[in-house]
């Protein structure tokens, strides 16, 4: 080799060391540099809907999404657990029974992902609890609660079970991204890091896109200390905006800033982008109270509020869309087939469809 070629060869060598070196410092948050040939590419920002499965989606039903710039849907499957302080979680795959014609279903599942990667919208698969309460009635995931070390034990093996499913569906079918939970607050308090965190490893051993977990808004996001080890910080964003009826838009964007620290602070302790992987408004004069609240089912004649919606999504885009550290959000809620003139929905209902709101989503999303 003579000393030209040799010198050329040497700084080919150091060039191409310089290249790893910037691929590593500019690598997109939460990839490792070890798994970035194995990971998909890094998302772009969720301008998202948490859709309301339905066994019998068309093509049609999306299209309205396309209008409002939406590119990312929140799927939910459930699991099952017969009371708050039961350690077993029934998965239902759809195979038998009413399952098989549910959108929850596996097949139903992947049907709408298809027809929504046809038209450039991703999937988030975000599996939930469904917890029975007495008398049949349904209780909060954050309710669950084990009675000892042993039972507990046995709720992370079978919610890992559950878990691993939808990550191996979500791998087989290329959805986009995972949610590995939604607000289980006690269930990710620091005593139980260590379960958290091997359930992460399980995951990405089977699963290799995006993971992020649902946290409560009232204190569950700032007790989870495995954050690091996802890519996201997901925050069911329901904070409470107002103590009476009817604010102004002045009232919410103060309201956000008493918010803000805890959520910055959380952000810069791991360095994650923050998206809200739930955040919904009813169509309510008290919609800015306790903004998770839902609506009596029987309230038809109670007064509504269009503007007061409206303002809550304003005054929201205004605080935290242009943040470099916020990745975007899953309004909630957005269901097929609805129609101008559904009044069930239009009353008190969270969804944004056919209302004042639906516009300033769109306007904020195509920004």
């Amino acid at each position: 080799m003579t000393f030209s070629v040799f010198r050329h060869w040497v700084a080919w060598a150091v060039l191409a060391g310089l290249l790893v070196l910037a691929g590593w410092w500019l690598r997109p948050p939460g990839v490792p540099m070890a798994r970035a040939t194995a990971t998909r590419p890094t998302p772009p920002l969720f301008r998202g809907v948490s859709w309301v499965a339905d066994d019998s989606i068309t093509a049609p039903d999306l299209e309205p999404l396309l209008r409002c710039h939406v590119n990312w849907i929140a799927q939910t499957p459930f699991g099952w657990t017969d009371s708050a302080a039961g350690p077993a979680v029934r998965l239902h795959t759809g195979r038998a029974g009413r399952w098989a014609l549910w959108g929850e279903a596996d097949s139903g599942l992947v049907r709408t992902a298809v027809l929504a990667r046809q038209r450039g919208i991703r999937t988030l698969l975000k599996p939930h609890l469904w917890v029975r309460g007495r008398r049949g009635a349904s209780s909060w995931p954050g309710d669950i609660q084990m009675q000892s070390k042993a039972d507990w034990r046995t709720w992370f093996a079978s919610y890992s079970a559950f878990i691993l499913h939808y990550a191996e569906l979500a791998e087989r079918h290329h959805l986009d991204a995972l949610c590995l939970g939604t607000e289980l607050q006690h269930a990710t308090t620091p005593t139980h890091e260590a379960q958290w965190r091997a359930l992460i490893r399980q995951v990405r051993a089977v699963y290799h896109g995006p993971l992020t977990y649902a946290a409560n808004w009232s204190g569950e996001y700032e007790q989870i200390r495995f954050w690091d080890a996802l890519d996201y910080i997901g925050i069911q964003a329901y904070f409470p905006l107002s103590t009476t009826p009817e604010p102004d838009k002045a009232t919410l964007l103060a309201a956000w800033q008493e918010h803000l620290p805890a959520i910055e602070r959380v952000q810069r302790k791991f360095n994650k982008p923050v998206v809200f992987t739930e955040i919904g408004y009813k169509n309510a004069p008290d919609a800015a109270i306790e903004p998770w609240k839902w609506p009596e089912r029987t309230a038809a004649l109670l007064p509504t509020s269009e503007t007061l919606q409206m303002a809550c999504y304003e005054a929201m885009f205004e605080t935290f869309w242009a943040r470099p550290w916020f990745a975007g959000l899953f309004i909630w809620k957005w269901y097929p087939h609805l129609g101008p003139n559904d009044l069930s929905r239009r009353h008190l209902d969270f969804t944004p469809q056919h209302k004042p709101a639906e516009q300033v989503i769109a306007r904020w999303f195509k920004q």
